[in-house]
């Protein structure tokens, strides 16, 4: 008699279902607020104190599993918009042949020391994330990470472990990520980028944590491609062949490349001096198509038609980041995040130090599943763990560590994160697959960083 093989379902599925478990969820648990001020900044922050229900608010009607939908395509239309002109500029610039030659000069320069590539890799991706907070605007080196992995014989997991466990690591802790450490401690009123050594201690703790785990599984893809999560997955369209020949480099293709450095330049600079976010990142990339094509000399027939292919490739991207924010459409609207975050943040009263932090690590860590946003999670969940680290017995600088633990680290995990949607999405990765990947990392995330806080208990880190 032959085993039936459990069938996980479409990740499209599993996040619809997700949709309906959050409406459930809604008519299980009474619905509360805390009330809210605006601060300094102009941002609306959490009262101490303050949660109360609301009995008066209404039920959601049955039909909001349905109507969330294209409310979370409103509320990410900004991300989805941008990932169709990323694929769109991607397209271009793959037509000009300068991916394939950069990756061919690379091979030959560092093909046979993969683990420094490896490595590099997720170092350069952490630190973007400890400084600036770059998170969204990593989409774009996807299908370059995709092509390079399948380049040195590993798979499209290897490609995102090395993106995603340096953006986790990243923001984890972060040195001066002005979305989640710099609003924490404003909130927690802390100086800003105070603590500053031993997150930078931290980071030489969780770096080589991290490498080590795609380092290993891109060794067992190596030595046997059977072994690969996604061995069954169809890749994506012009990831590349591993055993491809890669042209040689010409004039053409540095032009190419030039350009993409500057525009990532500009990019870099727009972010921190100008506060870019998706729209101008948007348009920069539209700009950059266009001069891409300019320095190949492709007519703009071709271009037209390249940029849509693109684009059309990501389409289903696109519809897994706007089902993924229908989760939080749903939780918000059932007025029911407010009372899982109280609800969550009682037991804390009740343990004494040490014990205290790594519990507002695991609150905070749930914390993120019902609010992706880093920003949004410290100003609902640090006026309330500020105040209680006073009550425990621990520094205020503690509770914002166990904040940056609880939201950076689990970005890479959770599926209501719109990032982490789109980029396995754009990498064809089944988020079940996902999951089997980065959960052991995610054990050793959680291990080590319950120790770092008991550490910073013991030490009195302030």
């Amino acid at each position: 008699m032959t085993k039936r093989r459990l069938k996980v379902p479409h990740t499209l599925v599993l996040l619809f279902g997700m949709v309906g478990l959050a409406q459930i969820l809604t008519y299980l648990l009474p619905a509360g607020a805390f009330d809210r001020v605006e601060n300094a900044a102009g941002r609306l922050q959490v009262v101490p104190g303050s949660f109360h229900l609301t009995p008066d608010a209404e039920a959601l009607s049955p039909l909001a599993i349905f109507t969330a939908i294209p409310k979370g395509f409103s509320a990410a239309h900004e991300i989805i918009f941008f990932v169709f002109i990323i694929g769109g500029a991607f397209a271009v610039l793959r037509a000009s042949g300068a991916v394939d030659a950069a990756i061919g000069a690379l091979l030959r320069r560092l093909g046979n020391r993969p683990f420094w590539l490896i490595a590099g890799g997720i170092l350069i991706f952490a630190l973007g994330s400890s400084t600036i907070g770059m998170a969204e605007e990593y989409l774009p080196f996807v299908p370059v990470l995709i092509v390079l992995a399948h380049a040195l014989g590993y798979d499209a997991i290897v490609a995102v472990g090395i993106m995603t466990v340096g953006y986790g690591v990243g923001y984890g802790v972060a040195a001066l990520n002005p979305f989640t450490v710099m609003i924490a401690q404003d909130v927690a009123g802390l100086d800003p980028a105070s603590g500053l050594w031993y997150r930078l201690v931290l980071l030489g703790v969780f770096l080589p944590i991290g490498i080590h785990h795609v380092w290993s599984y891109a060794k067992k893809v190596g030595r046997d491609p059977s072994s690969s999560l996604v061995a069954d997955v169809s890749p994506v369209e012009g990831s590349g062949d591993p055993g491809a020949d890669h042209p040689r480099m010409t004039s053409t293709h540095r032009w190419v490349l030039g350009a993409v450095m500057v525009t990532l330049l500009v990019l870099i600079y727009g972010l921190s001096r100008w506060h870019w976010y998706l729209v101008e990142m948007g348009a920069l990339f539209v700009a950059l198509a266009i001069v891409l094509a300019i320095i190949a000399r492709m007519s703009p027939d071709r271009t037209a038609v390249e940029f849509g292919k693109g684009a059309a490739e990501l389409t289903t991207t696109a519809l897994m980041i706007g089902v993924a924010r229908g989760i939080q459409v749903v939780l918000d609207e059932g007025g029911v995040v407010d009372t899982i975050v109280h609800g969550i943040s009682l037991p804390l009263q009740e343990l004494p130090g040490a014990l205290s932090a790594v519990g507002m690590f695991f609150v905070q860590s749930l914390a993120n599943f019902f609010i992706p946003s880093g920003s949004g999670q410290a100003y609902v969940t640090m006026p309330i763990m500020a105040p209680l680290a006073d009550l425990v017995g621990v520094t205020r600088q503690v509770a914002v560590l166990a904040y940056q633990f609880g939201d950076g680290f689990t970005n890479i995990l959770v599926p209501t994160n719109a990032v982490l949607v789109g980029i396995l999405a754009m990498a064809a990765i089944p988020f079940d697959r996902w999951v089997r990947f980065i959960l052991p990392f995610m054990i050793k995330v959680w291990v080590v960083g319950s120790i770092a806080l008991a550490v910073a208990v013991l030490i009195g880190y302030a």
